[in-house]
């Protein structure tokens, strides 16, 4: 199926408002990822090698743990208005993230003014766990080069005229490269403008939401 546009979201410190995965992996392995994280985001080490590293030294019975961590973990303001606004235009949004597929799964299926925003989610792509040994073990579908989850692997799965970008972080970068309209926060930005790749700043999703209409030419009416 074709599409006019899609949306590829990332998760942790996108849709969160918090870097839940990195601060768990800090909260988890302490001291493997303050030897690790700032190589990876210095670049001089893959996400694929520093993420499975850490994550590979947690012991399985933490799991639990881990998962339970992110509950509690606030999503970005208008990031259900967005969904609504992208569901009313058949617009499909996908999550990508490189972080847990757990976590993303716990966060989205909270009850947010009574519904699901899990349910407004086209698709959610992100890393998986073996818990049967006595460490995690990472395994990923869409694994390649630097990354655990390969970005534009995934968006290479869909059919669209415009694909659209949001992110904040490293794990965000060829994504980025890669889509005809860049939103961009925090460290993302200082990595596009060292690649001199047009993105747009934003805070809040409402911003994109606002955007978005002006860019479709929608109107009110026409979104109800």
């Amino acid at each position: 199926m074709k599409y006019k546009s899609i949306v590829f979201c990332d998760f942790d410190g996108t849709i969160t408002a918090v870097e839940t995965f990195a601060g768990m992996l800090k909260e988890f392995a302490p001291d493997l990822s303050e030897q690790i994280m700032p190589l990876m985001y210095a670049k001089k080490l893959t996400l694929r090698e520093g993420v499975r590293k850490i994550l590979e030294s947690i012991p399985t019975r933490l799991y639990p743990e881990i998962i339970n961590y992110a509950v509690t973990k606030p999503i970005r303001p208008g990031f259900k208005e967005l969904l609504d606004f992208l569901n009313s235009q058949n617009v499909p949004l996908i999550v990508i993230s490189g972080g847990l597929r757990d976590m993303v799964k716990t966060v989205l299926s909270r009850p947010e003014n009574n519904q699901f925003l899990i349910t407004k989610v086209t698709d959610i792509f992100a890393v998986d766990i073996d818990t049967s040994g006595e460490y995690l073990t990472v395994y990923s579908d869409f694994e390649a080069d630097t990354e655990l989850v390969a970005k534009v692997k995934v968006m290479s799965q869909y059919n669209a005229l415009e694909t659209i970008a949001i992110g904040d972080s490293l794990t965000d970068i060829n994504m980025a490269l890669k889509a005809d309209l860049v939103f961009a926060r925090d460290r993302l930005k200082d990595y596009l403008d060292e690649e001199n790749k047009a993105y747009l700043a934003w805070d809040s999703f409402f911003e994109i939401k606002n955007y978005l209409k002006a860019h479709w030419q929608i109107d009110s009416v026409e979104e109800q």
